[in-house]
């Protein structure tokens, strides 16, 4: 079974640190060596986004950046396991 797994976290200007780089890509090496992890992807900030709604028919698009957000979505990584409890397991 697939899963998504969403990194959420408050938004910042500056780039990840190099520990922090390194630790995401120690994260994602185990994970691909192991089997389950099947993809990951970083977000753009929010000023590079844009929120499109449709309600109605009626489609509004509000570009960023949204300031009103306490957080964000940072990135996420595509799970592979074999039970939600074992993706809960890994996650938790």
């Amino acid at each position: 079974m697939r899963f998504l797994s969403i990194y959420k976290t408050v938004e910042r200007s500056e780039p990840p640190t190099p520990e922090e780089i390194a630790g995401m890509n120690k994260l994602i090496a185990d994970g691909m060596r192991a089997g389950f992890l099947l993809g990951v992807e970083g977000c753009l900030p929010s000023a590079a986004g844009a929120r499109v709604r449709i309600d109605a028919g009626r489609v509004t698009v509000i570009d960023g950046p949204f300031t009103e957000s306490i957080e964000v979505v940072g990135g996420f990584a595509l799970l592979q396991f074999n039970s939600k409890a074992e993706a809960l397991e890994y996650t938790g």
